[in-house]
């Protein structure tokens, strides 16, 4: 349990320092070196920093399992998949997109963390193990929010631990793989639908090309600019990333 609150907080801290209300934040200079562990605290202390450097490279993974990036990656991707555009847009702009977006949903998120565990602790108001219990809520909540009641059935089934009573019952080795299970089936759900429209389009000009006899003419070619017409004309960006803003907004 301790090590996921860890890994938590160490990435929201990662992150709320590059929000405006983290701009007076200070950090701390670190000299990593090579030195003989004379006494125990020295090994203890040359260990700590081999966590925490692990931690760090973790970070993408913890903001992939903790946050909103996994609906808004697949759904971009396959919108991107249904246009039948190739590599338009290219993975670097899919991923920037989705990245900034997650920022903006998780931004309350992580204010809440910054107030109430973040910024106390960095200036010695509270413990360490406090701040770690209160950095771990906010994304809890979220993360609750967002995931099945069926998906976390299973988990917590598989775990074989007590019928939980409430939300603080359910540990959160448990909940980040509920969490995701969910977004993945919602995302799939939203892509889907976005689907729809572009199959519709494929369908009506393979038909038309087959009963005008052109069978040897790639339908993909014929379809793609009245997919990007129709795209275009209802504005399809605007309405993929304001569903998918709004899906989190409950």
């Amino acid at each position: 349990m301790k090590d996921f609150k860890r890994l938590g907080f160490t990435l929201v801290g990662l992150f709320l320092s590059v929000l405006p209300s983290c701009a007076a934040m200070t950090f701390p200079n670190i000299n990593i070196g090579l030195q003989n562990a004379n006494t125990p605290q020295d090994f203890t202390n040359g260990l700590q920093i081999l966590i925490w450097l692990t931690i760090l490279s973790l970070a993408p993974s913890i903001l992939i399992m903790t946050t909103c990036f996994v609906r808004l990656i697949v759904v971009l991707a396959l919108t991107r998949q249904a246009l039948g555009a190739g590599t338009l847009p290219p993975n670097q702009v899919i991923t920037s997109l989705a990245l900034i977006l997650t920022f903006f949903i998780m931004a309350p998120t992580f204010n809440e963390i910054n107030e109430k565990a973040l910024q106390p602790y960095m200036q010695n108001q509270i413990t360490q193990q406090v701040a770690l219990d209160r950095g771990i809520e906010p994304i809890r909540k979220f993360m609750f929010k967002q995931t099945h009641q069926k998906e976390l059935a299973l988990f917590v089934r598989m775990a074989k631990i007590e019928k939980p009573k409430n939300e603080k019952d359910i540990p959160t080795y448990v909940l980040l793989p509920s969490f995701i299970m969910s977004e993945l089936k919602t995302a799939f759900t939203i892509g889907f639908v976005v689907y729809l429209p572009f199959l519709v389009i494929d369908i009506v000009v393979s038909s038309v090309l087959v009963s005008m006899g052109m069978m040897f003419l790639p339908p993909t070619m014929i379809a793609l600019p009245f997919k990007l017409i129709m795209f275009v004309m209802v504005d399809g960006w605007y309405l993929v990333v304001k569903s998918l803003v709004e899906s989190f907004v409950r």
